[in-house]
């Protein structure tokens, strides 16, 4: 039967056996002096520790130093003695070291120190007991061993916590994403927002966005890149929230008429279909996604890859989302129009549209907006005038038949 694989030991080099056991004995006593130098030396060689000894930074850089030093002195009692217990402890420290907001280099650096200062402190003992010259070399390629050995606990006990926590705020990031453009909010389109529900909802994302690591702006914008399921902003990746919906990619950009990010979306997306919703604060993301999405939607056929920039087309846009409901309304305002041949429709329904849109609504301005003779616009005028009467002078008619019309002209140029 094969024999199962042994455990990774870090100590692979053990020169504690070339060490005279009664060398622990002597370090022991003399533990506590060489954790305050230690903890000097660190404290005046490595920014990042420099608090004072009370202090939770202290407190730990003591209480790291001397669980070393114990650990030393059992590995010359015990070199081939099982030593999980001491590294537990180290990858605790670096877990520590990641959440205080420190670095591996820090922690590296303070090992460094600690070694020097040991090396130098356990060969005096060694002279001043009268220990053989002999034992200095393995002495000192001990400490190196069991330094370099805890440093590397240390790191990977730092790089786990990091690890964890990117995957976090990975998660917390696309969780803060979904919230911000869950469509639901929709239902709130038809009123406004008061301010206290408005502060409300920002309140209630801050926790999400702090896990996040994306501090809630002002305002954003959303960018709907076509047909991307993967898409990146070199140097600009971690400024934005990114989700996939159904093959596209979503960015939610921070307060985007500021730092440049859209210009940076539109040279990464230079290749590809995309729109930029205008600026909303963050509870109404959704709405600047639906605003891009139909830009894309309703783009003109044909042509190359385009940025496209839905501030530009708020008015279509509007009509395009409530075009059901245009056509709903056409059919009550312009029913007049029923029964007419196609052709004469027409020509009645682009009058209306220049009459609505005069300001004399007289036949001349009519006749100069349509390019025809102003005879002709009379003619026309006058059969508006049978089929709609006094209506054509109601505010709320005009307004709901000029909306009609631009509804209609949009389902033609759809076709």
């Amino acid at each position: 039967m094969a024999s199962s694989p042994p455990s990774a030991d870090p100590f692979v080099r053990r020169p504690w056996h070339e060490l005279p056991v009664v060398l622990a004995g002597l370090i022991r006593p003399r533990i506590d002096g060489i954790v305050t130098e230690m903890g000097e030396a660190i404290r005046a060689e490595v920014p990042a520790y420099r608090r004072p000894v009370d202090s939770a930074v202290g407190r730990d850089l003591t209480a790291a130093i001397r669980r070393a030093l114990w650990q030393f002195t059992e590995l010359i009692e015990h070199p081939d003695g099982v030593q999980d217990h001491h590294a537990g402890h180290f990858r605790h420290l670096g877990r520590i070291e990641f959440l205080a907001g420190r670095t591996t280099d820090g922690i590296q650096a303070a090992f460094r120190v600690g070694a020097r200062v040991g090396s130098r402190r356990y060969v005096e003992i060694a002279q001043e007991a009268g220990l053989p010259p002999q034992v200095v070399v393995p002495l000192h390629e001990a400490v190196l061993v069991h330094i370099s050995v805890l440093s590397d606990e240390a790191v990977k006990g730092f790089l786990a916590a990091r690890h964890r926590a990117e995957g976090e705020a990975r998660r917390a990031r696309r969780a803060l994403a979904d919230r911000l453009l869950d469509a639901s909010r929709e239902a709130g389109l038809g009123r406004e927002v008061r301010d206290g529900e408005r502060d409300g909802e920002r309140a209630a994302l801050g926790p999400l966005a702090e896990r996040a690591r994306w501090p809630l702006p002002a305002t954003v914008a959303c960018v709907l890149v076509r047909g991307a399921a993967r898409f990146s902003v070199p140097g600009a990746d971690d400024a934005l929230l990114s989700v996939t919906r159904g093959g596209d990619t979503v960015l939610l950009v921070p307060d985007p008429e500021a730092g440049g990010l859209l210009d940076r979306i539109r040279a990464a997306a230079r290749d590809r279909d995309a729109a930029a919703g205008p600026a909303v604060e963050p509870t109404a993301a959704w709405l600047s996604l639906q605003c891009a999405r139909l830009a894309l939607d309703h783009r003109p056929p044909g042509g190359a890859a385009s940025f496209l920039r839905a501030d530009d087309d708020l008015a279509r846009l509007h009509l395009l989302r409530g075009a059901p409901i245009g056509r709903l309304l056409g059919r009550r305002v312009l029913g007049a129009f029923d029964g007419l041949p196609e052709g004469r429709a027409a020509r009645l329904a682009e009058t209306l549209e220049a009459l609505l849109g005069s300001w004399g609504r007289s036949a001349p301005e009519v006749a100069r907006t349509l390019g025809i003779h102003p005879q002709t616009a009379r003619q026309r005028l006058r059969r508006l005038e049978e089929l709609f009467g006094d209506r054509l002078s109601d505010p709320a008619f005009r307004f709901e038949a000029l909306l009609a019309l631009r509804t209609r002209a949009l389902d033609e140029h759809g076709r």
